[in-house]
C-alpha cells in the first residue's frame, strides 16, 4: 500500500472512530460555549411564566422530533420548493413553539456562533419549560448534532397518534428503543396542554362507522363533550383541555382521568386494555414524587433516540434550514 493510500485509510478510520465513539455528556458545551445552558434557562424562565401553555407545546415538539429520525432537530426545518418537511406533515400541523426555539437559537448564536445544535436547544428548552411550571427536572446531556433530512412522509410512519390502539403504540415505542413503562409514563405529559376536536371527533361521533361513540369513553363525559365542546363531527377549531381544570399544572391529573375512563384520546383509553399498562398507571398514582422520578428517567431515555453525534449531521446556523 502506498504512503498516500495509507494516510487516507488512517484519516478515514479516525473519522469513523470519532463519530462512533462520540457520545452525549452533561456539560458538553462547558468549554466551547459555557453560558449556553444559562442563556436557554434565562429565556425560558422569563417567558414561560407569562405563557405557561407553551410548556406543553415545547415538550410535544421535542417528542415529535425524537420519534422521527431521532432527536436531531429535523422537526424544526422549513419546507422548500423541492422538499416538504416534517413540520408540514399532517400530525405536525398543530405543533407550536418554533419561534420560541428560533429566538433562543439567535441568542445562543450571538454568544457562540456555530457551536450549539438546534437539537440540544430543543431538548434543554423542553426540560426547562416543564420544570418552570412546577414539573419534574431531568438531566439533559448534550452533544446532539442537527440532522440534514426532514421529510413530511416520515412522521406518518413513526409518530404515535391519538387513534392508535395499545399494540400499535407499543410497536412504535419499541421501534425507538422505548418500552411499555416509557409509554405510560411519557403519556403522563398529557396532564398539560390542549387538543383539537378533530383528535376525538371520530371517537365521539362515528367510532365504528355507524354514528356511534367509543364505548370505552365514560358516557357522561362523552355527552358533556358533545354538548358543550365538540358539537359536531366537523368542528376543527374548538380546543379541549387534556386534563380539565389543570391544563398548566404538571401533576397526576391525567392518570386520574384515564382510570375514570375520561382520557381524551383513544390512545389514552387504550392504556387500560392491558393489565401491564394498567398496573403502571396504578403505580404512578401512588405519588407525585414517584411519577416525577419515572418521568425524568423516561425523558432522558427518549432524549437519546437515534442520535447524530461526532461528525454526523451539522450544527445549523438557523434552526429552520440546513446550512447548505
Amino acid at each position: 500500500m502506498g504512503s498516500q493510500s495509507f494516510k487516507a485509510l488512517i484519516i478515514c478510520l479516525i473519522a469513523v472512530i470519532g463519530s462512533t465513539q462520540a457520545q452525549l455528556q452533561l456539560g458538553f458545551y462547558a468549554k466551547s460555549c459555557p453560558n449556553a445552558e444559562k442563556i436557554i434557562l434565562k429565556y425560558v424562565a422569563e417567558h414561560i411564566r407569562n405563557v405557561p401553555s407553551l410548556a406543553a407545546a415545547l415538550i410535544r415538539l421535542h417528542f415529535h422530533d425524537c420519534f422521527v429520525n431521532g432527536c436531531d432537530g429535523s422537526v424544526l426545518v422549513n419546507s422548500t420548493p423541492n422538499n416538504q418537511a416534517e413540520k408540514d406533515s399532517i400530525p405536525n400541523l398543530t405543533l407550536r413553539g418554533f419561534s420560541f426555539i428560533d429566538a433562543i437559537k439567535s441568542l445562543v448564536e450571538a454568544e457562540c456562533p456555530g457551536v450549539v445544535s438546534c437539537a440540544d436547544i430543543l431538548a434543554l428548552t423542553a426540560r426547562d419549560s416543564i420544570h418552570a411550571i412546577g414539573g419534574p427536572f431531568w438531566n439533559v446531556p448534550t452533544g446532539r448534532r442537527d440532522g440534514l433530512i426532514s421529510r413530511a412522509a416520515d412522521p406518518l410512519a413513526s409518530l404515535p397518534a391519538p387513534f392508535h390502539n395499545l399494540t400499535v403504540q407499543l410497536t412504535l415505542f419499541d421501534n425507538v428503543g422505548l418500552d411499555a413503562n416509557d409509554l405510560v409514563v411519557l403519556s403522563g405529559a398529557h396532564t398539560i396542554g390542549v387538543a383539537h376536536c378533530t383528535s376525538i371527533s371520530t371517537r365521539l361521533y362515528n367510532f365504528t362507522g355507524k354514528g356511534d361513540t367509543d364505548p370505552t369513553l365514560d358516557s357522561d363525559y362523552a355527552t358533556n363533550l358533545k354538548t358543550l365542546k365538540c358539537k359536531n363531527i366537523n368542528d376543527n377549531t374548538t380546543l379541549l383541555e387534556m386534563d380539565p381544570g389543570s391544563r398548566d399544572t404538571f401533576d397526576l391529573g391525567y392518570y386520574k382521568q384515564v382510570v375514570k375512563r375520561r382520557g381524551l384520546f383513544h390512545s389514552d383509553a387504550a392504556l387500560l386494555s392491558s393489565s401491564t399498562t394498567t398496573s403502571i398507571i396504578t403505580k404512578q398514582l401512588q405519588s407525585t414524587q414517584g411519577f416525577f422520578a419515572e418521568f425524568a428517567k423516561s425523558m432522558e431515555k427518549m432524549g437519546r433516540i437515534n442520535l447524530k453525534l461526532g461528525t454526523q449531521g451539522e450544527i445549523r446556523k438557523h434552526c429552520a434550514r440546513v446550512n447548505n
